[in-house]
This record gives C-alpha cells, structure tokens and sequence, in this order.
C-alpha cells in the first residue's frame, strides 16, 4: 500500500486545500478585511482578542515554504530547515508549496497592513516554517520502506517544532495509514506540551465515500491526541469535500475563506488546510493565556465550547461542531482554574483552634520494654548458676 501525501497545492491527489484562481477578482487589502468578516464572525474570534491575540507563542507550520516578506507575516516568520521530500509532486510543486504555506501562515498569524489587510486568528503569534515538499522526481515509498528505514519527514518536522519552542504544530497535510515514527513524535510532543492540529483531508465526495458511506482516515489527524479539524461553509453546514469519519474532532471555516498569495495578494481558499490553520490560531490564543496548559485541556476547551447547530452532540462530519474562539479561552481558564491546587494554611489545616499534639509513637512502652528486658537478663542468670551449682555436686563427693 502506497502512502499517499495529499497537498493539491502540491501537486499531490486528494487535496487538503484549494487556491481558486481564475476569473475571481483579487480584493484589496481594504476590501479583504470585509471578505474575511464572516471567518472572523464565526469563530467568534473578536472576543478572544479581549484577553490574547498569541504573543508569545509560536505556531509551528509543517507546510509549504512561506513568504516571511508579505506585509502580514513580515519580521514574525523563522524559516527552519527543510524538513526532506516525499513524492511524487508536480512539476509545479514548489511554487504551489509556496502559496499553501503563505495561505496557511496568514491565516494563522496574519497581523493586517495599516488599516486593512487580512488579519489571522492570532495576529500576535509567530510562525515557525517547517517546510515539507512533494518532490516529483522521487517515487513514493511503501509502508514496508518506510517502516525499515523508520524515516518520516513529518515525525523530523513535529519533533523539531517541541524542541524549539513551538506551543502549536499546524499540519495542513496527510497520508492514508499510520507510521510507526509518526506515532511517537506525536507522543513525544505531546508529553512536552505541544498542541498538534492537522486536517482530516478533502475526500468527503471521493467514489469511495460515497460508495462506502465513510471516508479513509487521514495521518496524522487520526493519531490519538491529535485535534482533527473538518470544513463548514457559511451557513455551518459540512463541506461537501471535507472527509467524514471519527478522527474528526471540531470543524472551521473551510469554504470561501480569503487568504495571503506570495507576493501580498489575495486569493479564496477552500479545504480542510483552511479550517486546519484557523483552528491552529484558536490553540495559540490558548496556550498565550495558559502556557502551561497541557494538549488534552486545549483539545477539550476547545470542542467542549464548539457550536454543533441545531443537534447537539458529535458526528462524523464537523465532530463537536464549529470551534469558538471566545467560549473555549474562557473555558480554558476555568479548566485551569479547576487543575490548580488549592492553597492550605498550614495552621488551619483543619479549621479553627490549636493543633493538635503530636501523637506518641507506636509501639511498646520504653519503660516497660526495659524492664521486661531486665527481668530476662536475670532470669537467664540465675538459670546458669545453677547449671553451675548442679554440675559442682558431683565432683565434691
């Protein structure tokens, strides 16, 4: 079985995001701050930016490379290393690689330009660009090679991210199957505190779907402790593309959603990559007003506070629903608040009045124990003198 990447930003089957381009007219930075209202509106982000907007946290972006020099993400963006190549990709694929990271970073992290420009979930967060390509040129490997070389560019990417700093992981990518070295960066990030969100995939109307009522999982958002993020339209509704099974956790935006190009124009998007990135957003608003706060707490503020609509409850196609931004921070706080240890006067530990003396020692009275001691070693004596007496006897006559 063939592990499938799918980034059609890359040139890979399967996409996680879509740029539409074509006879859309590209707004201006005055007129993409209106277009984007409704993303902003629906994540109810304004009243998360009441108590945060991220700084001090790092969103690491395993992505596309992204152009740290568009007026959005300009001084906030540290490029790392490139994180290796997996195939096969387009001919196309670098510069397509480019735009999904750009989209993805500014969406994430998008700080505006003067009084317009598009402005992300956490406009005071910075990025860390961990750029993953499909390179086309290299074949894709199997399971069994993989498996032997215990070699994954994204187990090199979530690894590097918890050890430089990153509180969020955002992967916009994915393949069909698990991985063994998958698994434990997942794990290892996880136990440093690392919050990792990654799209579920667009296969929601592929001929499997449809024929087999489900969608294939999507690695890694199928790993445990990873928040798995569908797309919705405008109106809530699931996105026709966006793939349906339990490894969806909340839903995002994901439809019509504007979003940086390189170069600082402006293009909609659609895909779970979208919804993936804002929901990255809504984890770094978190972690910025509860460092500390481990991923599990994040993950349940998070779809603990999701608007599910008219049904309450979980599905397989938005999970717990549309993330909040504003309910789950304040259900953030009040996790913490619940987590923390409760302070004790040492000396009204148990209420009022004096303590209590300290209680003797258990255990036989010393006093008692020496004279029992006493009376042995006499008894003992007198036992041996008169062996001694006894033995005497005989010898006298």
């Amino acid at each position: 079985m063939l592990r499938r990447w799918r980034l059609r930003a890359l040139g890979a089957p399967a996409a996680a995001l879509t740029l539409v381009a074509g006879p859309v007219a590209a707004p201006a930075a005055a007129d993409v701050r209106e277009d984007q209202r409704w993303v902003l509106e629906a994540l109810n982000v304004e009243q998360a930016w009441k108590a945060t907007r991220g700084a001090g946290v790092t969103v690491a972006l395993v992505d596309g490379e992204v152009d740290a020099e568009v007026a959005e993400l300009r001084g906030r963006v540290t490029a790392g290393p490139a994180m290796g190549s997996t195939g096969p990709g387009d001919a196309g694929g670098e510069s397509a690689g480019r735009r999904h990271g750009t989209a993805m970073a500014s969406l994430i992290a998008g700080a505006g330009r003067g009084d317009g420009g598009l402005l992300g979930v956490a406009p005071e967060a910075r990025v860390l660009s961990l750029p993953l390509v499909l390179d086309a040129d290299l074949p894709a490997a199997s399971d069994d090679d993989l498996r032997t070389r215990g070699d994954s560019p994204l187990a090199r990417a979530i690894r590097y991210a918890a050890d430089h700093g990153a509180g969020v992981v955002s992967m916009s990518l994915g393949a069909y199957g698990p991985h063994r070295a998958e698994r434990e960066a997942v794990s290892y990030a996880l136990s440093r505190g690392v919050v990792l969100v990654a799209a579920v995939g667009n296969d929601g109307d592929s001929e499997h779907t449809e024929r087999a009522g489900t969608s294939f999982w999507n690695f890694p958002a199928g790993y445990s402790g990873v928040i798995g993020v569908g797309a919705v339209d405008r109106a809530g509704r699931p996105a026709p593309f966006s793939s349906d099974n339990l490894s969806v956790l909340v839903s995002a935006p994901g439809v019509d959603v504007p979003v940086v190009a390189p170069g600082g124009k402006y293009e909609p998007s659609e895909g779970t990559s979208s919804a993936t990135a804002l929901v990255a957003g809504v984890a770094a608003l978190i972690k910025a007003e509860h460092p500390q706060m481990p991923p599990d707490m994040v993950a349940r503020a998070i779809a603990a506070t999701a608007d599910s609509g008219p049904v309450p409850g979980y599905d397989e196609y938005v999970g717990f629903g549309t993330v909040d931004a504003g309910r789950a921070l304040a259900r953030a706080g009040e996790l913490m608040a619940a987590a923390a240890p409760v302070p004790v006067d040492e000396k009204r530990r148990f209420g009022g009045g004096a303590l209590p003396e300290t209680a003797p020692r258990p255990g036989a009275d010393p006093f008692r124990l020496r004279l029992y001691g006493a009376g042995l070693v006499l008894g003992v004596l007198a036992f041996a003198g008169a062996v001694v007496v006894l033995t005497r006897r005989p010898a006298s006559r």
